[in-house]
């Protein structure tokens, strides 16, 4: 890869290893080589920029979580060294709660819950990321409840006119580095596209999708650590979620896959669902709330439609939207 260092065979392999060293290797000062100045990292919780503030938040992490594994799941990337290269990491995280931090007194459980990075990197950097973790997982492995883990958290933050802000479509999409990521070409045919429409398919309550494009012994993994199983558990996730936001505006903000010979074909989609909390679900009564859901989920397709699917947004942060507008 042009830029990169040579111990690095390819962009996988750049993205486990660096994971590895920072996190598990305890390099963090290794941040500062591996981000480029001044670059953003969107997660739910808001956008923060350049190496400093990640450098903290992985410190604090692993005071809170020493002994946090990152079990890289998966990369599925794009690119080419003319256009830049992206990945979209799939981690397992297992960890023990082991210390005083984010989550409060220590109650030494031990957690298990995903998070996809999706990284934009060239000459050997990250110089663009949005990240979202199963904070949801988290909560409810050390006993709480998202609504209430919201709830205190506007409390802590000073309440609902000083608490800090969740990513929505406000936020700009500037930042101070030059060349922010752009999408390489792609063809029109490929795993990416294709999983896209079915969501879109999906999001447009064409809930006959999920009977058409997914394999009957589907396996779903699902925000706040649940597993579904089979057409009609998955067709119910998706449901439950669009009754909530029924009026919402869904987008397909980045698309990835790869398609490599003799393995599964595989598809990463980063999106948005954009409007109001105006309908039943998992979310409570109507509280007509402006919401910014961001989701990535990753799709593998066997011949009979898709197989495994992974899907991940941040309830909590949904919560706080929510009761920043409720009280």
């Amino acid at each position: 890869m042009k830029g990169f260092d040579s111990k690095y065979k390819d962009l996988p392999d750049y993205i486990l290893k660096i994971t590895h060293q920072i996190w598990e290797d305890k390099d963090v000062e290794s941040i500062n080589q591996y981000y480029a100045k001044g670059m953003p990292t969107r997660s739910p919780q808001g956008v923060i920029y350049g190496a400093e503030p990640v450098v903290k938040a992985t410190y604090a992490t692993l005071k809170e979580f020493p002994d946090r594994q990152l079990l890289g799941e998966d990369v599925i990337w794009i690119g080419n060294d003319d256009e830049g290269y992206f990945s979209s990491h799939r981690i397992f995280t297992r960890a023990t709660h082991a210390n005083f931090g984010v989550y409060g007194e220590a109650t030494g459980k031990k957690l298990m819950y995903r998070v996809i990075a999706d990284c934009a990197c060239r000459n050997n950097q990250v110089y663009d990321e949005w990240l979202v973790r199963d904070q949801g997982a988290i909560i409810r492995q050390l006993g709480l409840d998202p609504q209430r883990y919201a709830s205190q958290l506007i409390r802590d933050e000073g309440g609902i006119n000083k608490c800090s802000v969740p990513f929505n479509k406000d936020i700009p999409d500037d930042a101070p580095i030059d060349g922010i990521y752009k999408a390489p070409t792609i063809s029109k045919e490929n795993t990416g596209t294709r999983y896209a429409n079915i969501l879109t398919q999906i999001f447009n309550k064409d809930l006959n999708s999920v009977e058409k494009n997914y394999d009957r012994a589907i396996q779903q993994e699902q925000p706040g650590g649940f597993t579904g199983h089979g057409r009609e558990e998955v067709t119910d996730f998706w449901n439950t979620l669009i009754s909530a936001f029924p009026d919402s505006q869904f987008t397909i903000e980045h698309i990835s896959f790869t398609e490599e010979k003799d393995q599964a074909k595989k598809a990463a989609i980063r999106w948005s669902l954009i409007g109001s909390h105006s309908g039943n679900g998992n979310f409570g009564k109507p509280s007509n709330a402006p919401v910014y859901v961001m989701g990535i989920s990753h799709a593998e397709f066997g011949p009979h439609g898709i197989k495994n699917e992974w899907v991940l947004f941040d309830e909590t942060i949904i919560w706080k939207q929510i009761l920043m507008k409720t009280g």
